[in-house]
């Protein structure tokens, strides 16, 4: 039985915490209706937010783009490795990253008070911002939840995600999540990622002096970077290094012995771009498409040699460009089936990444020819043709050779090796504007164009460098159209099927016309080599485009504003540089010196063979009658 004393003490008590409540229930709902919303708001947080994001990959892989030689020469891609398990660190790795971030990481909850008010009061008497009182667990918070934002709001926030992961988590389970996801500057994401890229080697086999460096860098990722700021990173170490001994998390002996700490750049000096990188990485990053951890090794068609081979052919060959107002430069190399070995879309990829053989569209200007003479030789005609050379009048449009006023007959041969403009707008008259954009169809370019408009025939049309040396890749090759690819498991096209033999030998009879006594002789080399020039109006374009051996290359040069060059045309500083890259080649082994054969001519169509020949009418006659 309860003593009776003891019944009248719970009965004064009870009375008197009912008087109590009585006369502070104001308070007392007060409290509820504070406590209510933050009750709602633990609630809401813990059935929306993904408690593990800060554990998964990135959206995309890192992707190492290989040559064809197996070597790398660029990486694309943010790095992150596997989520890191505390307990299987060395105690002094997260004991340096919370001597430095937050001492009392495993005495808070969550929000440091006694941290906040230290920094305010560091922060009062610098009259700047010197300490921060953001715990781990708030930077936890802001990474993997929030948006990178400054405001009290954002603040609010942070602060009760850092609370409900408080109360879900371990304080082991909250580092490895921490750890696992900072960002450790050039692209690499988590304590795993940063230890292959800085040191080659895996979290757990981490120094003390490697692991001091690596926690230094968490404040300021890029101005600390161990590889670009060796001297500010390593002034940050030794800091990190006190902090430690300050904890208990070494001993000053053992701070003092971990020394110069070595970073291992092998992957850090891997350049993220380039023309042809840039290029390839769309088309490669969808094939990788998806997340996942580490980095996945791509092999590409680019041939290092044949680009170092580019690159310096260009140096040399542009040195005096200046004088002439030439302001930039495109080269793009590849093989006849359409793989792509090497690519430059400028004079400087830090300055200007455009890439102009790619994204620049461009007149090609008399380049733009080879269609209008293969949509001529399916029609009937061949190289010996001849063809009247008095100026033209069609739909009012007036074309007119380099040299001005008309000009002699010429056979399609001696025409297209003289990119004679009058005789290609007869020839495209004759053909018909339709049958000339079927010919560039075939041939592979993409690009808009109007079968009604006879300035198409002197390349008006504008298209770009890497569609149109594929065309004359098509003709190297025999077979329509070559599709560039920069993959080597690229599958072929279905609809490739071989170039007409009697079109294909008339065009390498003229294009080696055009080397061996044309408009593009500055191309010639120890074998017969084909190509085309290509100007265009006010010399605002130059162009050459070629093949000799197992190798096409385009190549133009012009200015990103389209102002006028000083009287630079295709047969010039293009068809230099082309020879320059086609020398280098051969002499490298890297340009086959069995080139295509000879031209003969096939057996054409029964129709087109036993079809008259035009006959040569001599110029007075044209004259009476008015021809």
């Amino acid at each position: 039985m309860i003593p009776q004393e003891v019944k009248t003490s719970l009965a004064s008590a009870w009375t008197a915490s009912r008087a109590f409540v009585v006369r502070h229930r104001l308070w007392f709902g007060a409290g509820i209706g504070a406590l209510l919303p933050l009750v709602v708001l633990l609630v809401w947080l813990g059935s929306s937010l993904p408690i593990s994001r800060a554990l998964e990959p990135l959206p995309n892989r890192a992707l190492i783009l290989l040559d064809n030689q197996g070597q790398p020469f660029a990486r694309r891609g943010a790095y992150k490795e596997a989520p890191v398990v505390i307990k299987a660190l060395p105690r002094y790795v997260p004991a340096a990253f919370t001597s430095i971030e937050d001492r009392r990481f495993y005495h808070h909850i969550g929000i440091d008070f006694r941290g906040m008010a230290r920094a305010f009061v560091v922060n009062a008497r610098a009259h700047r911002t010197v300490q921060g009182g953001s715990t781990i667990t708030q930077q936890l918070a802001k990474n993997a939840f929030l948006k990178p934002e400054r405001s009290l709001r954002r603040k609010g926030q942070e602060a009760m995600i850092a609370l409900w992961l408080e109360l879900r988590l371990s304080k082991d389970e909250i580092l490895s999540r921490y750890l696992s996801s900072i960002y450790f500057g050039d692209g690499v994401y988590g304590l795993g990622a940063a230890a292959r890229h800085y040191f080659g080697k895996a979290p757990e086999q981490l120094s003390i002096g490697e692991a001091a460096m690596l926690a230094g860098m968490v404040k300021a990722p890029v101005d600390l970077d161990p590889v670009d700021h060796p001297q500010a990173a390593g002034a940050r170490a030794r800091l990190v290094l006190d902090a430690m001994v300050s904890t208990k998390a070494v001993t000053r002996e053992q701070a003092d012995a971990a020394g110069h700490v070595a970073v291992r750049t092998t992957r850090a000096d891997l350049p993220v771009g380039g023309y042809f990188a840039d290029w390839i990485s769309p088309q490669v990053k969808s094939a990788f498409d998806g997340p996942g951890y580490g980095e996945v090794r791509v092999p590409t068609t680019l041939d290092s040699r044949l680009q170092r081979i580019v690159e310096r052919a260009v140096a040399k060959d542009m040195k005096g460009a200046a004088k002439a107002r030439v302001g930039q430069v495109a080269v793009v190399a590849m093989r006849p089936d359409g793989q792509v070995v090497a690519m430059l879309g400028g004079t400087n990829y830090r300055q200007t990444p455009f890439n102009r053989a790619v994204q620049a569209q461009r007149q090609p200007g008399s380049a733009f020819k080879l269609f209008v003479y293969l949509a001529a030789l399916r029609d009937g005609a061949t190289p010996d043709n001849l063809v009247v050379g008095d100026p033209i009048t069609i739909g009012g449009w007036k074309p007119a050779n380099y040299e001005g006023g008309g000009g002699r007959d010429m056979t399609l041969r001696d025409a297209f090796a003289q990119s004679n403009n009058i005789i290609a707008a007869r020839v495209y008259q004759q053909a018909g504007g339709e049958a000339v954009v079927r010919a560039a169809r075939d041939l592979g370019i993409v690009s808009p164009l109007r079968e009604d408009d006879a300035t198409l025939s002197l390349g008006t049309a504008e298209t770009n460098l890497l569609e149109l040396t594929g065309a004359y890749a098509a003709v190297a090759a025999g077979k329509m159209p070559v599709r560039p690819y920069g993959r080597p498991a690229t599958t072929p096209a279905a609809d490739v099927k071989p170039l007409e033999p009697f079109a294909h030998d008339a065009l390498l009879d003229l294009m080696g016309a055009v080397v061996e006594q044309g408009t593009g002789r500055a191309a010639r080399l120890g074998q017969k080599a084909y190509g085309k020039t290509g100007t265009t109006q006010d010399y605002r374009d130059a162009l050459f485009v070629g093949f000799t051996g197992d190798l096409v290359v385009g190549v133009w040069v012009g200015n990103d504003d389209h102002s006028p060059m000083t009287r630079m045309v295709g047969g010039d500083l293009p068809a230099r540089i082309w020879r320059d890259v086609m020398t280098a080649g051969l002499k490298a082994g890297l340009v086959a010196r069995d080139g295509p054969p000879e031209p003969r001519y096939a057996p054409r169509p029964e129709t087109v063979e036993d079809a008259p020949r035009p006959k040569r009418v001599p110029k007075w006659l044209r004259r009476i009658f008015g021809l």
